[in-house]
């Protein structure tokens, strides 16, 4: 880029960062997401490096990132709080470390939160302030004040006459859910993210309103402190826990580049595990004598640095509302967003999951909108960026109609939220779901029967649908598969017709609480199944059971019994069983004694409750659970005191913990194997 054409841009980007500097620091307000924040920085550092002499006084790359507001009394620091670097990649991290030293570091999460100096005279809380501009901040002593786990008196003995502590004021993510869900039913105006709840919380006027929100500290450092008698930071820690000051218990120190990336790692996979958000890992120098010789920049220490996480937020524009109807029938609002880059795939759609919280959210079709996907959690619209409207946006509206086959909708009693489509045997989109449904992993398992074939199924164009009813899937030949995807060029069966009728031919043998959950009983989803077939033995038996019978079998109960007793009794349901008896599919269980004698009472499992966690070599999830069930015991998807061992593979999460917190067993996948196998 020439010199006029990158003065130019310099130019720009330092109005266009600062403008949202101010918005973040000063008004609890975000205008973009946190990559493209980033992304503008890393644009104006890399001009500025390039050309030097465009570096001017206001620029951010040479200045802290906030300021002082009227609001609240200005305090100066004492000693001057600083930003951090940041960096973006293996790569550069090791690049960092080859730069500063050999080691050891301290590696500690990066909160995204709200920075803190507080200042302690003789052991006693003084005052206490944002960071500002690094020099002056603002007094937010009274607010503080009313947070818990921040001590008015530092305990021991032994303080210094002066200390500045610096730390990350946060919201729990939990907290910030029910908080957030709070003001949506005052009617308020909901916070996008716990930083901003957290930022919003802490700058109130009325320190009774901070008060009742749940904010939280841990310290990450110190200000002015003359001639501290400390050697290194971890000592540090150790020196504020005493005091009473609250420290994470997640600090690491390390010696080598290898063991700082498999921190950084661990809490890449195990973010969302934590109490509070993080957008990366801080890692510093932990000699306090090294770090004063590398000393600082214009605005961040050389002996500590950010590794920034990929973005799980991103702001985009919501394009368009849309209504799904699945195989219950349910009508699902769903988002068209923009296409977007986050947490490492394009999104294109978000669900909304009914009309109520398409108005919690308040969100307008039009918006610039707070998009969030952790991991691999379907992504979700946290809410709208108000700041950014400009009067062109429009409300939703529930249709009143399905909009596959403009059935009415309706609620199926007072109270539900959720709105149905009246057309349960006809509509094309649910049987088109139902399809799939019946040919997915964890029912009848049949590997050529996806959504594609599904939706090849039953689409109606020129030529009538193929199937008009899930009760004749299995009277399926090659003469009525019609449609394109069933076809070669030359009119010869593709391989997916032969591979379809294949696979529907082996699964009229499937175990039989498949078959039962093909049949899509509301509620009754496999771990029933199971239960019911096991104890009753015939799907014929179950269906000719009393409410009362079915409810006493374990993990039935009332709703799911009314239900079942609900289903059999419409005649096009009945025609389904008929239908695929006569299709030869396995209706009963082989050697079954009828109702109560369980097939498996002695299997290698009898009476356990099995968790499994992570991810796993030999098994998939649905093939351990299937492991544990056919030898009799269950398979629980959540920890609890009644759970007997738990089976965890690697990056085992929140499961593994609570187990371990219980004292409950915890074994590997190949002793899994070896008591299978035993």
């Amino acid at each position: 880029m020439k010199h006029e054409q990158a003065a130019k841009r310099v130019a720009e980007l330092v109005d266009e960062i600062n403008k949202h500097r101010r918005a973040y620091y000063s008004q609890d307000s975000v205008l973009i997401s946190d990559a493209e924040y980033d992304a503008l920085m890393r644009e104006l550092e890399l001009l500025e490096a390039e050309h030097p002499d465009l570096i001017t006084g206001d620029s951010p790359t040479q200045t802290v990132g906030g300021e002082a507001t009227a609001t609240f009394s200005p305090v100066q620091h004492l000693d001057r709080m600083w930003s951090l670097d940041n960096v973006f990649s293996r790569e550069e991290m090791a690049a960092w470390i080859a730069k500063t030293g050999t080691g050891p570091f301290l590696c500690e999460l990066k909160i995204d939160g709200l920075a803190i100096n507080l200042r302690y005279e003789n052991g006693k809380l003084v005052s206490a302030a944002t960071r500002g501009d690094g020099v002056v901040g603002e007094d937010v002593t009274a607010n503080v004040l009313t947070i818990k786990s921040i001590p008015r008196e530092l305990a021991g003995k032994g303080h210094p006459p002066v200390v500045e502590i610096r730390g990350e004021i946060y919201l729990p993510v939990k907290e910030f859910r029910e908080m957030n869900e709070r003001i949506n039913e005052e009617g308020g105006k909901a916070f996008a993210n716990p930083r901003n709840a957290a930022s919003g919380s802490l700058r109130q006027k009325d320190s009774s309103v901070t008060a009742s929100r749940p904010l939280r500290m841990l310290v990450h450092g110190i200000g002015a402190w003359a001639d501290a008698p400390l050697t290194n930071q971890s000592e540090l820690y150790e020196l504020l826990k005493s005091w009473g000051l609250p420290t994470s218990e997640r600090y690491k120190v390390v010696a080598s580049a290898e063991e700082v990336q498999a921190y950084i790692d661990n809490f890449e996979t195990h973010r969302h595990d934590l109490e509070h958000e993080i957008d990366g890992v801080v890692v510093k120098v932990d000699a306090l004598a090294e770090q004063a010789e590398l000393g600082f920049t214009s605005r961040a220490p050389r002996w500590a640095i950010a590794y920034k996480y990929p973005p799980e937020q991103v702001h985009t524009k919501l394009l368009d509302i849309r209504v799904s109807v699945g195989r219950t029938g349910r009508a699902t609002p769903y988002a068209v967003v923009e296409p977007v880059k986050v947490a490492g795939s394009v999104v294109e759609f978000a669900t909304l999951h009914n009309q109520d919280v398409v108005k919690a959210k308040g969100i307008l079709i039009g918006d610039t909108i707070v998009l969030r996907k952790a991991g691999d959690v379907i992504p979700e619209i946290l809410g709208p960026v108000i700041e950014l409207r400009d009067g062109s946006e429009k409300a939703f509206v529930m249709p009143k109609n399905c909009p596959d086959c403009g059935a009415p909708l309706r609620q199926e009693s007072e109270g539900d939220i959720d709105l149905r489509c009246s057309n349960n045997q006809s509509c094309p989109a649910q049987l088109r779901e139902r399809i799939a449904y019946i040919g997915s992993r964890g029912v009848l398992d049949i590997e050529a029967l996806g959504e594609v074939a599904a939706d090849a199924l039953t689409r109606s164009g020129e030529h009538p649908a193929i199937l008009t009813s899930e009760a004749s899937i299995f009277d399926l030949t090659l003469d009525k598969l019609t449609d394109d995807l069933f076809k070669k060029k030359d009119g010869t069966p593709s391989e997916t017709a032969l591979k379809l009728l294949r696979n529907l031919e082996e699964a009229k043998s499937r175990p039989l609480w498949r078959v039962l959950t093909a049949l899509g009983i509301r509620h009754v989803g496999p771990v029933a199944a199971r239960s019911l077939t096991n104890h009753f033995g015939s799907l014929d038996a179950i269906f000719a059971a009393s409410e009362e019978e079915l409810s006493q079998v374990e993990g039935v109960g009332a709703t799911l019994a009314s239900s079942i007793k609900d289903w059999i009794s419409i005649d096009w349901h009945r025609e389904i069983i008929e239908s695929w008896r006569k299709a030869g599919v396995v209706l009963a269980i082989e050697g079954h004694a009828g109702p109560g004698a369980a097939v498996v009472a002695d299997g290698k499992f009898s009476g356990l409750t099995i968790v499994a966690t992570g991810s796993l070599k030999q098994f998939t999830r649905e093939g351990i659970e299937e492991a544990i069930i056919s030898n009799g015991g269950k398979a629980a998807g959540s920890v609890s005191k009644k759970t007997s061992f738990v089976v965890a593979g690697e990056n085992a999460g929140s499961k593994l913990a609570k187990a371990e917190e219980l004292g409950i067993e915890v074994i590997d996948e190949d002793e899994f194997v070896r008591r299978l196998n035993a």
